[in-house]
């Protein structure tokens, strides 16, 4: 798919400084471009390029003034960089803008859906699943009896969503994502085994959710686990049973959090966090990468560590930690003066 130059600066409200009918078909780096590409300016420390790109189009700042010659098209917008997102997110959304049912799929008589939807080849739709408009769920994907999915919701190959998991508007799930598994429930029995204790809850994503690539959320033992509106999870992260994360929090990748453990809103975790059950995160909270929570966490504090001290404290126990090696020297040597003395 083609574009020129004047369509991009109509999308962007842009002016084209050059020849407005050049076409571009691909978005580049700057110092990658290349004939029929598009790319942008935004950074200082990349000026030099712009000068030798061989990209078609280039989105720059209104306050640019060219030094040198230039072989592309400019189109000067208030922030290239701000500019250059909204060009990404169209490219996406017009590569996604996929319609219809492909064959072979199964969708129960009893599934109801809305508008423009798409059904990808080898897909599976439950028995009395309710899909919204827009809603597109590419190949290979699995949505189980009684699930709910709001409308521009999109669900990528290979995601499994189990029964009565229920879905928002505009979310995000990316290849092999399990929503609504069994959570980690096992009673143990006198001869030392265990017994699955059964989990009839489900799990809940409200509005604009994003799941990464093999990341997995268990359903409720009862109720539900729960994912607050604009949560962001990176690639395999796990959920256990009850969680209930709060409305815009960030998780990195290869978190683990516990069964009944709730997390407050606008916190930033970082990656290979280790949180335990049955405890309190509260709001605007950050955790470092790496970091072991076992304790209710108040609102605002900063951790890092396993197990996790506030930050502040944290840093200054690290220069202890750095010349532990020196410091017990010191004490045997004076241990051993007190002896011999």
């Amino acid at each position: 798919m083609k574009f020129t130059a004047q369509q991009i600066a109509g999308i962007l409200e842009g002016e084209v400084i050059g020849n407005p009918e050049t076409e571009v078909f691909k978005l580049s780096k700057i110092e990658e471009g290349f004939e029929g590409s598009l790319t942008f300016l935004a950074n200082p420390k990349y000026t030099s390029f712009i000068y030798k790109t061989e990209a078609s189009i280039t989105i720059v700042n209104k306050t640019f003034k060219p030094e040198n010659e230039l072989k592309t098209t400019l189109i000067k917008v208030d922030d290239a960089y701000m500019a250059f997102s909204k060009i990404l997110e169209y490219y996406n959304s017009v590569k996604l803008n996929k319609v219809g049912i492909e064959q072979p799929s199964f969708i129960s008589e009893s599934a109801k859906y809305g508008e423009n939807v798409y059904i990808g080849a080898f897909s599976y739709i439950g028995d009395n699943v309710v899909l919204g408009d827009n809603v597109k769920i590419f190949p290979n994907s699995y949505i189980g009896d009684n699930a709910v999915l709001g409308d521009n919701t999109i669900i990528f190959s290979g995601a499994k969503l189990y029964s009565e998991t229920i879905v928002g508007k505009s979310c995000v799930i990316n290849s092999g994502a399990i929503i609504g598994a069994d959570g980690f429930g096992f009673a143990p029995n006198e001869d030392g085994g265990y017994t699955k204790v059964p989990q009839i809850g489900n799990v809940i994503l409200e509005d604009y959710v994003d799941v990464g690539a093999c990341t997995t959320i268990d359903r409720a033992t009862l109720g539900s686990t729960i994912v607050r509106e604009g949560v962001k999870l990176d690639n395999q992260i796990q959920i256990a049973h009850n969680v209930e994360i709060g409305k815009n929090t960030v998780i990195a990748a290869q978190t683990g959090i516990a069964g009944s453990t709730h997390i407050g809103e606008h916190c930033q975790i970082g990656g290979q966090v280790g949180i335990a059950g049955h405890i309190t995160i509260g709001n605007n909270v950050k955790i470092q990468a790496q970091s072991g929570i076992a304790r209710h966490v108040k609102d605002n504090e900063i951790l890092q560590g396993s197990p996790a001290l506030a930050i502040s404290d944290y840093n200054k126990s690290y220069v202890h930690f750095k010349n532990l090696p020196k410091i017990v020297k010191n004490i045997n040597d004076l241990e051993k003066i007190n002896g011999n003395s």
